[in-house]
C-alpha cells in the first residue's frame, strides 16, 4: 500500500530546494578553477629559487614519521650517492600526486609552504657545471618535512656499488682488493718458466695495483668525480 522512498530521489529534491542546477554547477566550477589556481601556485614555488623562509607547521597535525633531521637526510644521500638539492634543480616531472598531497598538507597545517627540498639522484638533477625523489619542506633547526615520495625504488646494490665513492679510504681499500682479485685470477706460470714463488705474486699485485689505480685515478679526473661527503648537497655536477 505504501511506496518505497527512494533515497537518492530524496536527496535530489532537498539540493534542488537549497539550490538550483545552474548555480551549483557555477559553484562547481569555480571551486575547480581555484583548485587548479592553487596547483599552479604550488608548481610555481617548487620551481623557484629558495628563500630564508621556514615553514611553522602545526604541531597538532605533525606525523612523526615524516620529519627528519639533515643528518639523517645527509647520511642517505652520502651511503647512496644520493643529491639533496632545491627542488628547482630538479629535472624530472614532479607528478601530480606530489602537488596534491603538498596541497592537502597546506590546508591541514594551514600554510603556504616554501623552500622545497629533493633528494636524488645526480642525473634527475639539472646542475650546473663547476632512482627515487623524496620532497621535503624545511621545518627550522635542520629539520625537514616529508611531503611525498615517487618513482622507483632504487637498485637493491646500490649502496654496495657507490661504497667505494664514500670517501679517498673506501676507494683505495677498493682498489686494493680488485687488485688481489685480479692478481689471483691470473695465470702466472704464463709470464714465467719455472716455479711460480711468492715473489712473483707479489711483483704482480703492485702491477695490478698501480694499473687499476691509474683508471681509477684518469676516469676521476675526466669525469670531474668526487666522493660523496662532498657532493650529497652540491648544485655543481664536477664538485
Amino acid at each position: 500500500m505504501f511506496l518505497k522512498t527512494n533515497i537518492e530521489e530524496r536527496l535530489v529534491r532537498l539540493r534542488d530546494r537549497r539550490i538550483s542546477s545552474e548555480a551549483i554547477l557555477e559553484e562547481i566550477h569555480e571551486i575547480l578553477n581555484q583548485n587548479e589556481v592553487e596547483r599552479q601556485e604550488i608548481k610555481e614555488r617548487l620551481n623557484g629559487r629558495n628563500n630564508d623562509i621556514t615553514n611553522y607547521f602545526s604541531i597538532d597535525h605533525l606525523e612523526a614519521s615524516r620529519i627528519f633531521h639533515l643528518e639523517d637526510i645527509k647520511k642517505l644521500c652520502v651511503n647512496y650517492r644520493l643529491r639533496f638539492l632545491d627542488s628547482r634543480y630538479f629535472k624530472g616531472e614532479i607528478p601530480e600526486e606530489a602537488i596534491s598531497e603538498t596541497r592537502k598538507i597546506e590546508n591541514l597545517h594551514g600554510i603556504s609552504l616554501q623552500n622545497f627540498k629533493i633528494v636524488a639522484p645526480a642525473k634527475l638533477m639539472k646542475l650546473e657545471n663547476a632512482d627515487d625523489p623524496l620532497l621535503f619542506a624545511p621545518m627550522g633547526n635542520d629539520y625537514y618535512y616529508l611531503i611525498h615520495k615517487w618513482g622507483n625504488d632504487l637498485h637493491p646494490f646500490r649502496r654496495a656499488l657507490m661504497w667505494p665513492y664514500k670517501t679517498f679510504e673506501n676507494l683505495i681499500f677498493a682498489v686494493f682488493v680488485i687488485s688481489i682479485l685480479l692478481t689471483a685470477i691470473t695465470p702466472m706460470h704464463l709470464f714465467t718458466k719455472g716455479e711460480v714463488t711468492m715473489q712473483e705474486y707479489v711483483l704482480m699485485f703492485l702491477f695490478m695495483f698501480k694499473a687499476v689505480g691509474g683508471l681509477v685515478l684518469y676516469y676521476g679526473f675526466a669525469k670531474g668525480k668526487n666522493f660523496n661527503t662532498a657532493i650529497w648537497d652540491s648544485q655543481y655536477y664536477n664538485a
